[in-house]
């Protein structure tokens, strides 16, 4: 099959569907992922060509949602759990870090718990309390849990059948204001491994680390510098727990200066980790400290007021001046 060009929400749909029909143990499971097809219809269609017990409308209950996709883990499902958004997850934090995330561990490595969580995140679409937030750096916290977040359609739909095939528990973060974004998918490309970074433009003056919904960002941001003669290297982190800093070592070795962006807040979010890390990697290569662009330490705002929430271009591009500038 030829590539094509397919919205990121189209390419999980896909890529749920070939899951579905190459395996007979995964489900999915979710508040109106059946008939209704998801609030953001990324499960449209896949009741109704597999069936009800194979794509179930659960009751509204997170924890019991996670904590039936654990006793069908454990008797060899791989069950695909959809929360409906990012703040609704917290019902269920007991199950995923109590229970999903130590139950390898605590079996001495005999029992696998390959679940896949999906949990649309982010702001951008305009929503109400509880439906805009960036939890990921709580869950890359937990020991136990990969956790990982695609940026195009073709890293929607691939990362997606890796995630599957896990015997590992996966949180799969879904950028929802880049649902509508379309880019190339080749489905009988080989993908590379689930946990590797990917440097999506080269440059010589500056690292651009991003992951999800930012990495359009910080595309943007090296088009506009480039138009000031500036050549700025995008990293996309891809994943968030494990991070493959080797990557980010490698880009930040040739530029000598990181920004890491994210819409989560910039304290204690997964920008310090990184900042940490690269600067006992890179200290006698960077020209400057590493610096971060995020959201602020506060409650997500009123949609009203997102955009001034948002880490957008302009700050982007002002953390990108203030490195260069040292």
């Amino acid at each position: 099959m030829a590539p094509q060009k397919l919205s990121l929400s189209k390419a999980i749909n896909a890529s749920l569907r070939t899951a579905l029909e190459n395996d007979p143990k995964v489900v999915i499971m979710g508040e109106d992922v059946g008939k209704l097809g998801g609030v953001f219809r990324v499960t449209d269609g896949l009741q109704k060509d597999f069936g009800e017990e194979r794509v179930i409308d659960t009751p509204l209950a997170e924890s019991g949602i996670v904590g039936t996709a654990i006793g069908l883990a454990l008797r060899g499902y791989r069950p695909v759990v959809e929360i409906q958004f990012d703040g609704f997850v917290f019902p269920a934090y007991d199950q995923i870090v109590t229970q999903l995330a130590k139950m390898h561990a605590r079996a001495l490595g005999k029992v696998k718990m390959p679940v896949v969580i999906r949990i649309p995140y982010g702001g951008g679409i305009g929503a109400v309390e509880h439906h805009s937030e960036s939890p990921e750096a709580l869950f890359a916290h937990v020991a136990g849990l990969k956790v990982i977040s695609p940026a195009n359609a073709s890293d929607a739909y691939w990362m997606m059948q890796q995630a599957i095939a896990s015997d590992d528990p996966v949180i799969y973060f879904e950028p929802k204001r880049r649902y509508h974004d379309k880019s190339e998918l080749d489905t009988e490309a080989i993908p590379g491994p689930l946990h590797t970074a990917r440097v999506t433009r080269e440059g010589t003056d500056l690292t651009l680390v991003a992951y999800g919904p930012m990495v359009k960002v910080c595309m943007d941001a090296a088009a506009a510098a480039a138009e000031e003669g500036k050549s700025i290297e995008v990293v996309d982190l891809r994943s968030i727990s494990p991070i493959d800093f080797d990557t980010v070592q490698r880009s930040v070795e040739k530029t000598g200066r990181l920004v890491v962006v994210h819409e989560a807040p910039v304290f204690l979010g997964s920008g310090s980790e990184i900042a940490a890390r690269i600067t006992e990697r890179c200290f006698y290569h960077l020209e400057a400290p590493v610096l971060r662009v995020g959201g602020y330490h506060a409650p997500y705002p009123p949609s009203r007021l997102e955009d001034e929430y948002l880490p957008g271009l302009d700050r982007v591009l002002d953390a990108v001046d203030r490195s260069l500038a040292y």
